[in-house]
């Protein structure tokens, strides 16, 4: 209970109400504002590539490792840095509320805005890892969640109905005066009880987060369950609203279901998930809270047999939800766990980006497995690509382990390998890492071409060609994806090597 009463964990968790406002601000208010004003459906789509550099952030995540501003603290001065840039984009926002002609200055403050909350969101994540005790990153983990999506509603919904008596000046100007108080809170937050040497060089920053992690005991093997845990959920969750559609529920239930109940069960699954890790230990929260992530699908297999009612419906998502935030709550330690102080503004927005990929794979994945067996079978199918991340769990801890221990792996190192072949390594894995990813998106493209139209056969090498042939910012942005997707595995080929000979044990896994 102790832990509760911590200005650490109190200011972990209030710093999360400034991430959750931009983002609220530029996903659900900003695109509802310009197509209010009249804009074009095609820009308002546009605008919304806004949100790319919460996708990218780990590619200047290495910066914030390697320098720390002159005032505030390694990450309470980038925390800060950050807010300031956020409270003047935001007021800015004001100058042309009244102007929707001018579309692209909104465009272009909303990507500053996206950019300066993603570089905060690396400095508040780093600091969260930073400053938690163990009995502490539960709680904090469940507080942060709650308070995240608090934020959002306000930047989204509740400034979109403000906005429609007061107007959208004033209304940015309200949501810019929130950032003084968290200002105030990152100023006042309590510095790290362990002082962290940063990486010597820019170099450093970037090839020893890599090393580091790998160096550990079956270092694969989790950043596959990293990848596999959430799978079941993210297939399930990813056409929850065309599949109460199709079962006949109307825009009110629909709308109650995904809202008031969705929201609920997840906030109070995320803060229950954080409090009962603490109790029942990491190991046996993540055991437990996967099992009931997968079996929590049944409900919408007896929605999918025929048997579906209004309550029933209410039942099955408010348990899922539920089973998703208490799943959340015990992965967000395990990614505090896994984060080496000395790098985690790299390392945990690494593993933040990882944790997203399958429900950017999701969509398409499950859209194609509906028309080929339909809802019942799909939801049984996807019940079972829950099983995968539970077997991975079970290589580091297995059932019944209370804590997993992190270790760095002891075996007898091979010859150190030399520069030029390290990069040959590096580039290796950079190739085939681009053209695996080549591959799987041409192939989702190539499976969403297919749905409802049966005509349509499998053609992978017309995606591929398009994808290599970008037109439009959002294929650009696509192609960025792509190659930073085939420099992380070049990393990860050349950092698995020099792990394997000896290298970056002398980093210790905390």
């Amino acid at each position: 209970m102790l832990s509760l009463r911590s200005w650490r964990t109190a200011s972990v968790a209030l710093l999360s109400f400034s991430s959750g406002l931009p983002l609220g601000l530029v996903w659900i208010a900003i695109p509802d504002w310009m197509r209010s004003a009249g804009v074009d459906i095609k820009t308002v789509g546009l605008m919304t590539l806004a949100q790319a550099p919460w996708t990218f952030k780990f590619l200047w995540s290495p910066l914030m490792d390697r320098y720390a501003p002159p005032f505030g603290g390694r990450r309470r001065g980038w925390m800060l840095i950050t807010q300031a840039l956020l409270l003047l984009c935001t007021l800015s926002l004001a100058g042309v509320g009244s102007s929707p002609d001018l579309p692209w200055i909104v465009a272009a403050v909303s990507l500053a805005v996206a950019f300066a909350s993603a570089s905060q969101d690396i400095a508040i994540d780093a600091y969260a890892v930073d400053v938690l005790r163990p009995e502490e990153q539960g709680v904090a983990v469940g507080a942060r969640i709650a308070l995240y999506r608090a934020a959002m509603s306000i930047a989204g919904g509740l400034a979109i109905a403000l906005a429609a008596r007061i107007g959208w000046p004033f209304v940015t100007v309200l949501l810019a005066a929130l950032y003084l108080p968290m200002m105030l809170v990152a100023w006042r937050a309590p510095e790290p009880e362990q002082a962290v040497v940063t990486p010597r060089t820019l170099r450093d920053a970037v090839w020893l987060p890599f090393l580091g992690f790998l160096s550990r005991h079956r270092a694969l093997e989790i950043l596959a369950f990293v990848l596999t845990y959430k799978l079941s959920e993210n297939l399930g969750l990813a056409l929850l609203r065309p599949f109460l559609v199709d079962m006949g529920y109307n825009a009110d239930d629909r709308g109650i279901a995904l809202t008031v109940v969705s929201t609920t069960g997840v906030l109070f699954g995320a803060f229950l998930g954080g409090w009962c890790t603490n109790v029942l230990g990491l190991g046996r929260a993540l055991w437990i809270f996967g099992f009931l992530q997968i079996v929590s699908n049944v409900g919408y297999v007896i929605i999918a047999n025929g048997a579906g009612s209004r309550p029933l419906m209410y039942g099955a998502m408010g348990f899922e939800s539920l089973t998703q935030g208490l799943g959340t709550g015990a992965f967000s330690v395990l990614l505090i766990r896994l984060t080496q102080k000395r790098f985690s503004a790299t390392q945990y927005a690494l593993f933040s980006s990882m944790f997203g990929i399958p429900r950017l794979v999701a969509g398409p994945i499950s859209g194609f497995l509906v028309d080929a067996i339909g809802w019942k079978a799909f939801f049984w199918s996807s019940m079972l690509a829950g099983i995968p991340g539970l077997v991975l769990l079970a290589r580091f801890v297995p059932i019944g382990v209370r804590e997993p221990v992190f270790e760095v792996e002891q075996t007898t190192p091979l010859p150190p390998l030399s520069r030029a072949a390290l990069t040959a390594r590096g580039v290796i894995g950079f190739v085939a890492g681009t053209a695996f990813g080549l591959y799987a998106e041409a192939a989702l493209q190539a499976l969403k071409a297919m749905r409802g139209h049966p005509d349509v056969s499998f053609a992978v090498l017309p995606e591929i060609g398009a994808i290599l042939q970008p037109d439009k910012p959002a294929d650009w942005l696509g192609l960025l994806g792509l190659l930073a997707f085939g420099a992380i595995c070049g990393l990860l080929t050349a950092a698995v090597a020099a792990a394997r000979r000896g290298e970056g044990r002398e980093l210790a896994p905390v």
